[in-house]
């Protein structure tokens, strides 16, 4: 078969000669937006059993319809790292998210801090911008978004066998940080654009599973500090080392 130039999220279960319903969105963009026909081929995948050609056996704008013929990748999971983010404006917010997905978050938590300008998130308009992310980039896997919490909740409920690099100016370097810390399970905290508050600061340097790094002698924008903390953990303790 042809190599797939497009590349599909669906909510189905897939296996070699799987029949894939698409949705009312899925075949107005397969078949209204990119002019696909039948005989086409297109990757699906469902977070679940990998990656699949696929043949367009039904062209249908509202109801198309797609048959698994080959599987070309299994499942490829990301290390277990979260990214936790104070939301800031709607566009940078859906910055962050793309990127932590593209770079290979396995799970995205909006927190409110008390810093925190942004009361509310559209917790499934940023779950549908991971989803595309991950078209994209090639991923097998979609980071899950969760709704927005407060973080002295979310710490307040934390299991400790989950360590946290927590992103504060003006401290020791990440790689001297990260090297000491024997842990599987990791979460990255990034604070709002005022920082952190005196409170938060002080809890999280007496919580024994957080890691306080620098991300360097500027004061990053918080969507630049998102990427460059989720580059430091992946060159040091991710699938990039």
């Amino acid at each position: 078969m042809d190599k797939a130039k497009i590349r599909l999220y669906v909510d189905q279960p897939l296996a070699q000669g799987q029949t894939v319903p698409l949705t009312k969105e899925q075949s107005h963009y397969l078949f209204g937006v990119m002019r696909q026909d039948n005989g086409a081929v297109v990757a699906l995948f469902n977070g679940v059993d990998g990656e699949f050609l696929a043949e367009v056996t039904k062209a249908n704008k509202k109801n198309g319809e797609m048959a698994c013929r080959a599987k070309t990748r299994d499942l490829l999971m990301p290390p277990d790292v979260w990214l936790m983010f104070a939301p800031i404006k709607k566009a940078r917010t859906d910055f962050i998210v793309e990127k932590a997905a593209e770079m290979g978050a396995r799970r995205i938590v909006p927190v409110n801090t008390e810093f925190t300008n942004a009361e509310r998130i559209r917790q499934d308009r940023l779950q549908a911008h991971a989803l595309e992310a991950a078209e994209q980039c090639g991923g097998t896997y979609v980071p899950e978004v969760t709704d927005l919490q407060k973080l002295d909740r979310v710490l307040a409920d934390w299991d400790e066998t989950r360590h946290i690099m927590f992103c504060d100016e003006a401290l020791v370097g990440a790689a001297q940080v990260l090297g000491d810390v024997a842990a599987d399970k990791w979460a990255i905290l990034i604070g709002p654009e005022g920082g952190f508050s005196e409170a938060e600061r002080a809890r999280l340097h007496e919580l024994p599973f957080a890691h306080a790094v620098s991300l360097g002698p500027r004061i990053l924008r918080a969507d630049t500090a998102a990427v460059a903390a989720l580059t430091i953990w992946q060159q040091h303790l991710g699938d990039w080392s």
